[in-house]
């Protein structure tokens, strides 16, 4: 049972919402299974042909081995009727040429049918697993989708495709093998039936504690795996506070959970394979025992002991090979519950039916809400909504405002139909929005929110995709182009986009990290209004942009407003003055409406919000601070009061940020498969004494086939009911036999046991000194496009593992191998150089027949996950951007995009099916030609007397069973290249020096400071971006205890500032000093220590309230009166008190049950904890309300020294009168910023 979390999507993040299957309804989720039929519901008559056709091929190449033994107990027969004078040479050999024969007509069959039951069965699981693809992502869901498209689906293909034949094929086996043994003698066929329910029994257990310790493995894996993400996507919030350790303390708890669960499986998995190995070699010995007894009783011959016996044995493995491949049907079954229920549900709302009314009229945009009541399903306990009504006429403006969580944006997606109330109804020209056609509301809406969302292409196909459902959507390429450019022209976005090298065929990346902020903004603003809608939704639209862009964008969207029914949410009052109708909203309450001259004369709660915001050229006038985002200008200069003005504090708005290149960065050292090897063993040395253990195992149980084939031809030798001593010899043999079982026992035991619990622990420790080391770099080395996010985490996940390919395991493997192929080699000439020269030759073919037997057999889904990674980056997209897609009514678009990406991994899949597929059938067909070329070179030289049956047995088993045997074992083995790959990777990031290091204990130690920050003439440019130059001679002086603003326009160096104070980079030439000292000469970590730093988009952990704000502290744990104070001081601790569990409240991942103004005052509060003598506020209240920020600032007007930036330098500064008596660059932005009060 799994509890989804989600945040409040109050808090307009896009990734929470489906509105076709809501997060919210899937708290509990029930533990279902389709039946193996609905496995196939996607089957079409045609598949259902191919498979019927692969069934039946696979049950005649399921028979193979089983009728195999009969032919190898024949040969036996012979060669001992020969052996005792029964044959003339002339009729043995013809015998042995028939047999011969008889192995190659066999192979050529199972040749052809596995290449059947595989073809037909990946054909027909492809072509069903394209349509899951579509019909699951056509159902999009919601936080789930990466999951489910990535890992469910394959899962289900899994278990359609190759493993359904398969395991016909095994069960084919087994049944054909156990009617050949009860026909040749059904005592000794009965006798040995006892190992199947010991090898089932055995197996069966393996499998049931090997998946609960690698489940409980897993989901600590994924803890840590969350962690890793956290802070690796805001990693500078974890060096700014130097948390370094403590993280990497939390990770370790996490990983050192999962080798204790990692360590008990490498127990069970030692002891489980000594137990099967002891259960097959004790057979042999009850086998031979029995048998022997027959042959006394002239019951049977040697030839049919060894076709009961093998058949047996065949048939037994057969029944374990089947367990794994039931367990795959069982995660398919379970994968596909959670899909087909998707699949099949009808949801509450939804956007691909036809269904509802399309008014033919033109929209007229008048909008009622009569007395809503709405929750949002995730926390029924919390009212948003409390019985509001509403009434906006057609083509008017109307402004909400309101403290975060009072419920604004909450109206916009029950607009939008992202949910329904739970009471009331909204009516759209007097028509209840429930009984309109989804899609059609939709059409009519353009919505720009505070978060844009781009998609992954270029800027001219982001904005087009506001065109699709209206007129324009199949318009000509150039007409399309020509309302792209007159919507961006408008959104003030032309002029920045020209000026790119590709223009509007330039990509944007990923959620577009290619663009600032404002840029991203912008063109989210001209895709809402380039379809021309007939209601504009705007959720703080134009927060991210400067002053400048801010002017333009706002008259742009006045005039698109201009005729349109537009609802507005604005903490930023000055754009919201000239609405026909503002709405004051408190805790889900309507308390005050009227226009901006009534409310203001009514003195009330607007009229509050105003004066907080007001702005004057007075010496008590104000600048209003509230900008958010990236590109943003005034807004910048935001500051914890009067307490905090003792602190030296720098403000800034452009957030540094994720501006990746493709830069290679430091070289990639591509070590040497020696050099790994060696690495990785100083690495496991602390478990020397368990590797030498497993070694000695290995050895043991590497020697045990060669001493099998010995005593295996002696047994033979004696089986012959000539033999006067045959019950005494027979016994003799038979309890070698148990001894050998024995020593297989603590052998395979050791060797399972000791590497993997090595293994484990190596996996710990690689896990966690590659996780901090990552952290120990510089934040230059995150900005490189290799190292995002998703790529550490992955790196993180699945480098430690693949080690395990150059480590003691492999080694142990190796090694047995070594001794079995070796043993048998020197057994082999030491009886017959002859047969041992030609059955040599066969070794490579049938080791590697091994190899990619059982890889295939094993690792077929995983060529599947790379071909489907591009569909899956594009359904991750969509789901995360789900509310984007939605609002724009892409749901067709995407799924026909989506489409396309799966025809290429279909097409590709089953190119490779084909391919793999033979060479599978030919890896198992190698096996009967082999034991015809041997039985039949054996023959020869027996029938010349060179050789007896003795010397064939113990050449033949020694090394053919023994080369088929070590080409399984060997297929375990870790892909050695991917280890190699993973370990250098692992060497060359724990060999890297950073180029700041915080591990470090060199600089000056820096015990306490004024907080004077100086900056000399320097010049930067980021390492990912060489040719762009941000500083160019920048000169500062910013004296302790003094308050200073830093404003300007986008990508001017605000923010670049900030990120040198912390000396999250050095400068190319120059200075930044602090105390008149340079802060490449100072400890870092003493640095940072004085410096705290609250972000625009401030980062929580997924911790309590109490450990967020504690964060800020690295030496010790603050007082609970500590806590409360700042979190007092940031205006948090009323809200936090009133939460149920109070400041033990857990936050989510990445803070998500708050919305974006708790949040940052969280932040705020883990600031201001540190009580730092240099504070860095990087437009830190603009996620907050107007009262908020008012109790959490001083505004730009109050401080103490302005610099206006431009292009890198200090264009102007001074304080704010000095500056608008100048009436230059200031001025120009405070006049574009002013409220006014009439």
């Amino acid at each position: 049972m799994t509890t989804n979390k989600r945040k409040d999507p109050a808090k307009d993040g896009d990734s929470t919402l489906n509105e076709k299957i809501p997060l919210d309804t899937k708290t509990e989720e029930k533990e279902t299974k389709v039946s193996m039929r609905e496995l196939f519901n996607f089957a079409t008559s045609f598949d259902w042909t191919l498979m019927t056709i692969g069934i039946f091929c696979a049950m005649i190449a399921g028979a193979g081995m089983p009728v195999m033994t009969i032919i190898f107990g024949e040969l036996v027969g012979v060669m001992s009727n020969w052996m005792y004078g029964l044959m003339t040479p002339d009729a043995f050999k013809k015998e042995i040429g028939r047999y011969a024969l008889y192995f190659v007509y066999l192979a050529i069959a199972v040749l052809v049918t596995t290449y059947g039951y595989m073809c037909t069965w990946v054909y027909a699981g492809e072509r069903q697993t394209r349509k899951i693809h579509i019909a699951w992502f056509d159902k999009l869901g919601a936080g789930e989708v990466t999951t489910r498209i990535t890992s469910d689906t394959h899962l289900v293909q899994d278990g359609i495709s190759e493993k359904a034949p398969q395991t016909i094929n095994y069960i084919a086996t087994f049944i054909s093998a156990f009617i050949i043994a009860f026909t040749r003698n059904w005592k000794l066929t009965l006798v040995l039936c006892v190992i199947i329910p010991l090898i089932a029994i055995s197996v069966g257990v393996l499998n049931f504690f090997n998946s609960k310790y690698v489940k409980k493995a897993l989901d600590y894996y994924s803890l840590s795996g969350t962690l890793a993400e956290e802070v690796f996507s805001s990693i500078r919030t974890a060096v700014a506070f130097g948390q370094q350790k403590k993280l990497g303390d939390m990770y370790d708890v996490n990983i050192a959970n999962a080798k204790k669960q990692g360590m008990k499986k490498s127990l069970l998995t030692g002891l489980g394979i000594g137990v099967i190995f002891l259960i097959i070699y004790a057979a042999y010995s009850l086998a031979f025992w029995f048998g022997g007894k027959l042959i006394n009783n002239n019951e049977l011959d040697v030839g049919q002991v060894m076709n009961v016996f093998f058949a047996v044995m065949i048939g037994a493995f057969s029944l374990g090979h089947i367990a794994p491949n039931l367990q795959a049907f069982s995660f398919a079954q379970g994968a596909a519950s959670k899909l087909y229920e998707a699949i099949y549900r009808i949801p509450p709302i939804d956007s691909s039916s036809e269904a509802g009314i399309k008014p033919t009229q033109p929209t007229q945009g008048l909008i009622e809400a009569r007395n809503i009541f709405f929750h949002y399903p995730s926390r029924p306990d919390v009212p948003i909504l409390k019985g509001i009504s509403l009434s906006i006429e057609p083509g008017h403006t109307v402004a909400l405002v309101g403290a975060s969580g009072s419920g604004k944006s909450t109206i916009i997606q029950l607009l939008e139909r992202f949910y329904d109330p739970i009471q009331g109804g909204i009516l759209l020209d007097g028509t209840p929005i429930e009984d309109l056609n989804v899609h059609w509301l939709r059409r009519q809406i353009g919505l720009v929110s505070q978060e844009p969302t781009l998609f992954r292409c270029t800027i001219a196909e982001n904005v087009a995709h506001g065109l699709i459902g209206t007129p324009h959507e199949n318009a000509s390429p150039e007409k399309k182009m020509e309302l792209i450019k007159e919507a961006c022209k408008m959104a003030n976005a032309h002029d920045f986009i020209t000026m790119l090298p590709d223009q509007y065929d330039t990509h944007v990346g990923e959620r577009g990290f290619l663009l600032s902020g404002g840029q991203k903004q912008r063109i989210a603003i001209a895709r809402a209004i380039v379809k021309d809608p007939r209601i504009l939704l705007l959720d703080e639209a134009t927060s991210a942009l400067d002053t400048q862009s801010e002017g333009i964008v706002q008259q742009a969207l006045d005039r698109a407003s201009s005729g349109r029914t537009t609802i507005v949410i604005a903490h930023r009052l000055s754009t919201i003055r000239n609405a026909n109708q503002i709405i004051v909203m408190e805790k889900g309450d309507i308390v005050e409406q009227g226009t901006h001259k009534s409310l203001i004369e009514a003195k009330g709660a607007y009229y509050k919000l105003v004066e907080l915001q007001k702005i004057a050229r007075k010496d008590d006038d104000e600048v209003d601070g509230t900008l958010p985002p990236e590109d943003t200008d005034l807004s910048a200069v935001k500051s914890i009061d009067s307490q905090l003005r003792r602190k030296t504090t720098v403000q800034s708005m452009h957030s540094t940020g994720n501006q990746l290149s493709l830069e290679n960065g430091d070289e990639e050292k591509n070590h040497s498969l020696i050099y790994v090897i060696y690495r990785v063993y100083l690495l496991s040395k602390p478990e020397l004494s368990f590797m030498l253990l497993g070694l000695a195992g290995s050895v043991v149980s590497g020697l045990v086939t060669p001493i099998f084939a010995i005593l295996f031809s002696k047994i033979i030798a004696v089986m012959s009911p000539t033999n006067p001593t045959l019950i005494k010899d027979i016994n003799f043999w038979a309890s070698m036999f148990l001894i050998i079982a024995c020593c297989a026992f603590i052998s395979n035991t050791a060797q399972g046991t000791f590497f993997g619990i090595a293994g484990e622990r190596l996996i710990e420790r690689i896990r966690s000194k590659t996780f901090n080391a990552m952290l120990r770099q510089e934040i230059g080395w995150f900005d490189r496009d290799s190292n995002n996010t998703g790529a550490l985490v992955s790196a993180l996940s699945t480098d430690a593992t693949h080690v395990q390919g150059v480590s003691g395991v492999t080694l142990g493997t190796i090694l047995q191998v070594f001794c079995t192929i070796v043993g048998g080699f020197i057994i082999g000439f030491v009886y017959g150089w002859k047969l041992t020269l030609v059955v040599v030759a066969c070794v490579p073919v049938l080791m590697g027949a091994g190899v990619i037997r059982m890889k295939m057999m094993n690792g077929y889904q995983e060529q599947q996950k790379k071909a489907y990674e591009y569909s899956a980056q594009l359904a991750c997209e969509a789901a995360s951007a789900v509310r984007t897609v939605a609002s724009l009514t892409r749901e067709q678009d995407v799924c026909a995009m989506y489409h396309k990406e799966l025809d290429g991994p279909v097409k590709e899949g089953i190119k490779n099916a084909f391919g793999s597929s033979f060479i599978f059938a030919l890896s198992q067909a190698i096996v009967f030609l082999v034991n015809a070329l041997g039985f039949w070179y054996g023959g020869t030289l027996i029938a010349n007397g060179e050789y007896d049956l003795q010397k064939f047995m113990v050449i033949f088993m020694s090394i053919v069973f023994g080369a088929q045997s070590a080409g399984n074992i060997f297929s375990f083995v870790p892909d050695i290249s991917k280890a190699k790959s993973a370990a250098s990777h692992i060497i060359n990031l724990l060999d890297r020096q950073p180029l700041i290091d915080v591990s470090t204990n060199e600089g000056d130690k820096v015990p306490a400071i004024e907080g004077r920050v100086t900056y000399n003439n320097v010049h930067f440019r980021y390492p990912t971006r060489p040719g762009v130059a941000v500083l160019r001679g920048l000169n500062l002086d910013i004296r302790p205890g003094q308050y200073a603003a830093l404003v300007g326009p986008s990508g001017c160096g605000k923010s670049t500032v900030i990120g040198l104070t912390e000396r999250f980079y050095d400068v190319l030439s120059g200075n930044v000093m602090v105390d008149g000292k340079d802060v490449r000469q100072m400890n870092i970590n003493d640095l940072r220590k004085h410096i705290a730093l609250v972000g625009q988009e401030p980062t929580l952990y997924d911790m309590t309230i109490r450990e967020n704000i504690c964060f800020g502290l690295v030496d010790r744990v603050p007082s609970q009166e500590e806590i409360e104070k700042a979190a007092r001081d940031a205006n948090i601790h009323d809200f936090i008190m009133g939460l149920p569990k109070g400041y033990d409240t857990p936050l989510g991942s990445k803070g998500s049950q708050l919305s974006g103004g708790q949040k940052q005052r969280i932040a705020i509060a883990r600031a201001l904890i540190r009580n730092p003598k240099i504070l860095l506020l990087d437009e830190a209240t603009s996620a907050l309300d107007a009262e908020s920020e008012k109790v959490g600032r001083t505004t730009i007007a109050k401080a103490d020294v302005i610099y206006v930036f431009k292009n890198g330098v200090v264009n102007e500064q001074g304080t704010h009168e000095e500056l608008m008596a100048l009436k230059g660059q200031y001025y120009a932005l405070v006049i574009q910023q002013d409220l006014g009060t009439n």
